[in-house]
């Protein structure tokens, strides 16, 4: 049917203009509607084309918010360490006696269980022996480290008047030396028996390789060989009076 004949049959005034333009543009295209329902179906696709659409519904959409911390957030505060309980002076004297027992003991689960539980490492038993004395005295470094960390007085001493470094240089316990020096332990203290940790090393010992070494520490640490024994003799006279001629080296040495 011609144009004309389409548009004298009303079905220009039954298509919005937005079909009706679509109508033409079909029709110098060559591919014109060839009836009123081409032209309904032409005006819904053009209804529902982009140009219609409000501008919020041609926005893109929008990513909803996430609460995700970022990788590199940086985390709260630590809790605080634990703080040991507080005992009544019956539970603090049973429970310092039980730790005193441990250190004796060598056991280092139960000394560290028992220090949580409020033990005094620096408590003493009937002889005068604490928690960290005695394990200074015997080179029980694991109990002696847990001692001190839990605050061993370094300046303690047993019932010889003798800090814990003067019977570890004693003995020839090396590292236990070192750590006492380490923590503070005061290298020249004199006990009863008139005697410092160098002096207990020459005078008490064999001069061998541990005692060597103690004394090595000693003097490193600034220890003074010169204080006299009772006797009236020096470190270095001891050791040259007992035949210790290594040590008697050492000493003239530094």
């Amino acid at each position: 049917m011609p144009l004309w004949e389409r548009l004298k049959g009303g079905i220009w005034t039954k298509t919005r203009v937005v079909g009706a333009g679509l109508v033409l543009v079909g029709l110098v295209a060559g591919c014109a509607p060839s009836s009123p329902s081409d032209l309904a179906s032409s005006s819904s696709t053009a209804a529902a084309s982009p140009s219609d659409a409000s501008p919020s519904d041609q926005a893109p959409a929008q990513a909803a918010p996430t609460s995700a911390k970022p990788s590199g957030a940086v985390p709260g505060p630590a809790s605080s360490a634990a703080v040991p309980p507080t005992l009544t002076p019956e539970a603090q004297m049973e429970t310092d006696r039980l730790l005193i027992l441990a250190a004796k003991a060598n056991d280092v689960a139960k000394v560290r269980e028992l220090i949580a539980a409020g033990g005094n490492v620096n408590a003493k038993d009937d002889i005068q022996d604490s928690a960290f004395l005695y394990a200074g005295a015997e080179g029980f470094n694991e109990v002696l480290e847990l001692t001190l960390a839990a605050g061993a007085d370094v300046r303690s001493t047993n019932r010889y008047g003798g800090t814990a470094l003067i019977p570890a240089s004693e003995h020839g316990h090396t590292d236990t030396v070192r750590i006492l020096i380490a923590a503070g332990v005061p290298v020249d203290h004199v006990n009863n028996l008139g005697w410092t940790a160098m002096q207990e090393a020459i005078l008490l010992n064999n001069g061998g390789p541990k005692q060597q070494d103690v004394v090595r520490q000693l003097l490193a640490a600034g220890a003074n060989p010169d204080i006299r024994d009772p006797q009236g003799r020096t470190a270095l006279q001891n050791a040259e009076r007992l035949g210790f001629t290594e040590i008697a080296a050492l000493i003239r040495s530094r």
